[in-house]
């Protein structure tokens, strides 16, 4: 009988042997259901609490409260948000009684020593700002009729404009928001990804299943398969994320308003796969080098304290700290999307940042290779990469 000839790519067979495997994984399904459940449950809650006009009842106790509460429910009213309805208590006892009793939100009441507004356990913020606005505003007006004049004259040239030089509306809560979902995604995505990738090494090694499966795949190619298919399985993890992401805020029509972040999240999806390409080796050279799971606890820590510094530059990191971050590989992978969300990056920029990861994984994959043939052989004991470096091939 002639032997079966070796595959043209025999890295492409592990790699589809690593898809299959995972796809089979009910952990896996289970965490990506679960997420993507997560997902839509925060886009449909996001636009349901944006939508919710509040309905507020103030109590007054006299008519002096009238202009100020009318000017307070035109400034809700303006702003399309909440609704405001007076309740005429009488008196401020009484008031304060319906704010008790939850008839009111809150009461409005002229003292002697200025207005106060009432709350039983705190007043809604929005509320209160319009409160506070509209009683300012009313008392100018009084001041000014006083002083035989007017409150536009008095504030003439009070106004502050505000000129964003990228253009459009405040990107603020928004901008943190996404930074905040990137930098956990990445940190959540690559420990999940990459302990997979070590623990199949390491069980591999264990169950001597790499000695058989080198007779027929060279070692090297073996590596590049668990990488490359790691790789695609974590690239369609965070597709499929965003597709949803983006059906979510298409049905509950937000998507305009948050469409100048469409690029830094096709930005991030392009530095994931690099940034985790450029990780991915040395989670298999980590399998490679232990002897048992525990071995995996002390050294995986260099790698975690990586994506934890990626996680925290992602959080916190500003000004020049971030640029600087945003040219190191893996770190990258969350600080470049995050200054892409601010608009203010040359399209130079991510091109050059990305190109710099990619170098990094490719070096980072051969060096990891020469540590992954030496060392997956060898049983019975943990090694460090000196060791493992000076094994023969």
């Amino acid at each position: 009988m002639t032997a079966r000839p070796p595959a043209a790519r025999p890295w492409w067979t592990v790699t589809a042997r690593e898809i299959a495997v995972k796809l089979r994984d009910r952990s896996f399904l289970l965490s990506t259901a679960a997420t993507l459940v997560l997902v839509a449950a925060s886009i449909a809650a996001s636009a349901l609490l944006g939508d919710r006009a509040a309905e507020h009842v103030v109590a007054t106790a006299g008519p002096e409260a009238a202009p100020v509460t009318a000017r307070a429910a035109q400034a809700l009213a303006d702003a399309g948000e909440d609704t405001l309805t007076v309740h005429s208590a009488g008196s401020a006892d009484a008031a304060r009684a319906a704010v008790a009793a939850e008839s009111a939100d809150a009461a409005l009441l002229l003292e002697l020593d200025g207005w106060t507004v009432v709350g039983r356990d705190g007043v809604d913020p929005g509320l209160g700002r319009a409160l506070e606005q509209a009683v300012a505003d009313a008392t100018l007006a009084a001041n000014a009729r006083a002083a035989g004049t007017t409150a536009e004259e008095l504030t003439a040239g009070a106004e502050v404009r505000t000129e964003l030089l990228a253009g459009g509306t405040d990107r603020g809560p928004v901008r943190l928001a996404m930074g905040f979902a990137f930098a956990l995604l990445f940190y959540l995505s690559a420990v999940v990804f990459g302990m997979a990738v070590a623990h199949s090494v390491l069980e591999e090694k264990q169950n001597r299943v790499v000695e058989i499966l080198a007779t027929a795949v060279p070692v090297r190619q073996l590596l590049h398969g668990k990488v490359l298919g790691n790789c695609l399985l974590a690239f369609g993890q965070i597709a499929l994320y965003a597709v949803v992401g983006l059906l979510g805020v298409n049905v509950a029509g937000t998507a305009a308003d948050i469409g100048w972040a469409l690029a830094a999240s096709g930005w991030f999806v392009a530095f994931f796969v690099a940034g985790f390409a450029a990780q991915a080796s040395v989670w298999a050279v980590l399998g490679s080098l232990a002897s048992r799971p525990e071995d995996l606890q002390s050294s995986t820590g260099p790698i975690l304290a990586v994506l934890v510094g990626a996680l925290f530059v992602g959080l916190y990191a500003e000004g020049a700290w971030l640029t600087a971050a945003s040219y190191v590989p893996v770190v990258s992978s969350v600080a470049m999307p995050v200054r892409v969300l601010g608009g203010d990056v040359a399209w130079w920029q991510p091109v050059l940042s990305l190109a710099v990861t990619l170098a990094a994984a490719w070096l980072l994959l051969r060096a990891g290779a020469r540590i992954y043939e030496r060392a997956v052989f060898q049983g019975g004991r943990s090694l460090s990469w000196r060791e493992a470096a000076r094994l023969e091939p």
